[in-house]
C-alpha cells in the first residue's frame, strides 16, 4: 500500500517499521546515545511510558507537550522495550504491550481513513473486512476475555467468521498488542542493562509497591483451592512436580511474601531441605534476574493442578484474581 506517513504521524505508531527506521537513522551508537542529552530525554520519556503502562492511565493526547523530536519519541518506545526486557517480568511486559496497543488504538480512532487502513494493513488487518478466515480469527482472539469472541459463539459460514460493526477495531488493537508482546523480551546486552539499572530499579520498586497495595495484607483464608491443595500436599509430604513448586512459589511471591516466608511454607514438609528450597525459591522469586508470573487457571488445569474447584472459581481465570476477589468479599463482610 503506497502511503507515506510524516514524522508527527509516525510517533503515534512506533511499532511500524517506518517509525523504527526513522529512529535508527538518528541513533548510530546506543551507548553514545544514552550518554547524550537527547538520549537522557528519550530515556525519561521511556520510563514515563513504562510507568503509564503500570498505572494504565489512558492519557495519550499529551505527547507533544514535551516538545520531543519525533525520532526521540520513537526512540523512547524502543528504550521502554529495553527497560522491561532488562527487568524481564512477564506481567510488566504484558502491561507495556497492552498500553502501547491502547495508545495506538486511541490515535487510530481519530485517524484519516487512508492512514488507518495503512497502519492496519501493516500489521495484517483489513479494516474493510466483514468476515475473517477461521484460522486467522482463532490466532487473534485467545487473549480476548469476553465470551462473545469464542468461536462457538460466532456466526461461521464457508470457513469465515462474520464480524459485527466495530469489532475490526478491537481485533486491530489486539493484533498490535500481540505483535508487541511476541517481540519481548529483547536480548539486551548485559552492559546496556547495567547502564539502565537506576531506571529499571525505580520501575521494579514501583511494581513491587503496586503489588503490595493491590493485594495488601496476606490472608491465607483467601487462597484459591488450587494453592491450598498444593500447601496440603507439601504438609502431607507429597513430592510436588516442578510446575507445582513453580505455581505456589510464584503465587506467594506475587502477593507479597518474601523468600523466607515462602521457604517457611515448604518447611511444613517432613523431608524439608533448607538449602535446596532456598535455591529454588530465590530463583523463581527473581534472584536470577527473571521475575515470574503465576500460571493462569488454564495452565493449572493443563498440568493437573486445578484442584477442589468451587463456585467462585467460575468468576475468574487466574488464581490471583480469585485471591483478590475473596479478599474483597471478606473485607466487605468485616
Amino acid at each position: 500500500m503506497d502511503v507515506v506517513l510524516d514524522r508527527k504521524e509516525l510517533i503515534k505508531y512506533p511499532f511500524l517499521k517506518e517509525s523504527q527506521e526513522l529512529a535508527r537513522r538518528h541513533v548510530e551508537s546506543l551507548e553514545e546515545f544514552l550518554g547524550s542529552s537527547p538520549g537522557f530525554a528519550a530515556l525519561e520519556r521511556a520510563e514515563e511510558r513504562v510507568n503509564a503502562a503500570l498505572t494504565f492511565k489512558k492519557e495519550f493526547g499529551d505527547e507533544d507537550t514535551r516538545n520531543l523530536k519525533p525520532e526521540l519519541e520513537i526512540a523512547s518506545y524502543a528504550l521502554a522495550r529495553m527497560l522491561v526486557s532488562c527487568i524481564n517480568d512477564r506481567s510488566l511486559i504484558d502491561r507495556l504491550a497492552r498500553y502501547e496497543a491502547e495508545r495506538a488504538s486511541f490515535f487510530l480512532a481519530a485517524e484519516e481513513p487512508e492512514i488507518r487502513r495503512f497502519v492496519a494493513w501493516s500489521v495484517g488487518i483489513d479494516t474493510g473486512a466483514v468476515a475473517m478466515p477461521v484460522t486467522r480469527y482463532v490466532e487473534l482472539v485467545p487473549h480476548l476475555r469476553d465470551k462473545r469472541w469464542r468461536l462457538v459463539n460466532r456466526d461461521v459460514r464457508r470457513g469465515g467468521v462474520n464480524l459485527e460493526a466495530g469489532e475490526i477495531d478491537e481485533l486491530l488493537r489486539e493484533r498490535i498488542r500481540a505483535i508487541i508482546a511476541d517481540q519481548l523480551p529483547l536480548r539486551v546486552p548485559a552492559g546496556i542493562c547495567e547502564r539502565l539499572a537506576p531506571v529499571t530499579g525505580e520501575i521494579a520498586a514501583l511494581r513491587q509497591q503496586q503489588i503490595l497495595e493491590e493485594f495488601g495484607e496476606i490472608k491465607e483464608d483467601a487462597f484459591p483451592p488450587c494453592i491450598n491443595a498444593l500447601i496440603q500436599a507439601i504438609t502431607a509430604g507429597t513430592n510436588l512436580t516442578h510446575m507445582g513448586r513453580f505455581a505456589i512459589t510464584s503465587f506467594l511471591h506475587t502477593i507479597g511474601m518474601n523468600v523466607a516466608q515462602i521457604a517457611d511454607v515448604f518447611a511444613r514438609a517432613p523431608d524439608f531441605d533448607p538449602e535446596m528450597t532456598m535455591y529454588q525459591v530465590e530463583h523463581i522469586s527473581g534472584r536470577g534476574g527473571t521475575e515470574y508470573t503465576p500460571p493462569s487457571c488454564a495452565t493449572m488445569r493443563t498440568f493437573g493442578l486445578c484442584a477442589n474447584r468451587d463456585k467462585d472459581c467460575e468468576r475468574v481465570n487466574h488464581p490471583l484474581s480469585y485471591y483478590r476477589f475473596k479478599k474483597n468479599i471478606k473485607k466487605k463482610r468485616s
